[in-house]
């Protein structure tokens, strides 16, 4: 990687679109991926995303877009994956060439359904990505915040530093700060954890909880997220900051929690499919949540947020009985 690197963008929606705005402050040209070529075209016309962030303006002659994947990768050194996790198997079907000598970028927060790998060891173990080559961008940082502008940090964890830093250079504006972890394992597995607290936090804000049991339970949500990356991957880490606190504390409160929304929904009687059909993006803890109670199975960790989450969306125990004996649970 180095000054020169060419930049692809793998995925067309809202995180995807904000993470283009931010590289092309940085970079001449990107190389950007749309599966639906009806979007592209659209794209060209209004010099925005027609489905998503349509506020951020965009000098086409700077983009190189293309619907087939295996051109993007093929023209590009850093491949920066921003899909929901449901669908990365799908998205990566086509693909034929090689990612072994590319730097792989993860800016999906959930893991990889079926397989229950944070998309770190999948990259690795499927594609035979070398670990030091494969970066992960976590932090609270909504889309939504990054097309107005507002000062937001993100963190880039790689297991080599010089990587995430020379990476961590291509996000840097005077609206965005970044800074550099080398916990791949840690940054990734909080990510998906924050999104199934956030589905919790929805579901009790639904169920007319107040801010004085909020407060109870995102404290508690810390606290069983440290446990569980302390199990799975046992660093020294400071679950204080923003890549990990910072991240679930957006996710619990902020109006653009599409996984807060979606809990929000469950605690006001919305059925499971119900509530996806209403939600226009994917709420990555639906399928963490399934995915997080399986991994646990090995590791045994306390983690009662999550066995409730899984309850009521994988059980179908009522919401207002779930959380009444959480409650007894939280301190």
């Amino acid at each position: 990687m180095n000054e020169s690197s060419k930049i692809g963008i793998i995925g067309s929606g809202s995180w995807a679109t904000a993470i283009a705005k931010m590289v092309l402050h940085n970079v001449p040209s990107i190389n950007w991926y749309f599966r639906n070529p009806l979007h592209v075209q659209g794209f060209k016309q209004k010099h925005h995303n027609p489905n998503y962030l349509t506020s951020v303006d965009f000098e086409i002659d700077r983009i190189n877009f293309s619907e087939d994947i295996n051109e993007v990768v093929k023209e590009s050194d850093i491949i920066i994956f921003a899909i929901p996790s449901a669908f990365l198997k799908t998205t990566l079907s086509p693909l034929f060439v090689s990612l072994k000598n590319k730097f792989v970028v993860s800016a999906i927060k959930g893991l990889v359904p079926d397989e229950n790998l944070i998309i770190g060891q999948y990259f690795n173990k499927v594609y035979n990505v070398p670990n030091d080559a494969i970066g992960v961008i976590s932090g609270p940082c909504h889309a939504e915040e990054v097309a107005l502008e507002r000062l937001s940090y993100l963190t880039i964890a790689c297991q080599n530093i010089k990587h995430a830093r020379q990476f961590a250079s291509l996000l840097d504006s005077p609206y965005m700060k970044t800074s550099v972890s080398d916990d791949i394992y840690g940054t990734e597995y909080s990510a998906v954890l924050k999104n199934i607290m956030a589905i919790a936090s929805g579901i009790c804000h639904g169920l007319g909880y107040g801010d004085n049991f909020q407060a109870v339970l995102i404290s508690n949500a810390i606290q069983e997220i440290k446990r569980f990356v302390d199990t799975v991957h046992p660093i020294t880490r400071d679950i204080k900051s923003s890549a990990y606190m910072g991240d679930l504390l957006v996710t619990c409160y902020s109006n653009f929690s599409r996984n807060r929304t979606f809990g929000t929904m469950l605690g006001k009687g919305y059925s499971v499919k119900y509530a996806q059909l209403e939600m226009l993006m994917i709420a990555e803890g639906y399928y963490a949540a399934k995915s997080i109670h399986e991994i646990n199975d090995k590791y045994k960790v306390n983690i009662p947020i999550c066995d409730a989450v899984y309850n009521i969306i994988y059980e179908r125990i009522s919401p207002a009985m779930e959380i009444r004996l959480l409650t007894d649970h939280l301190r």
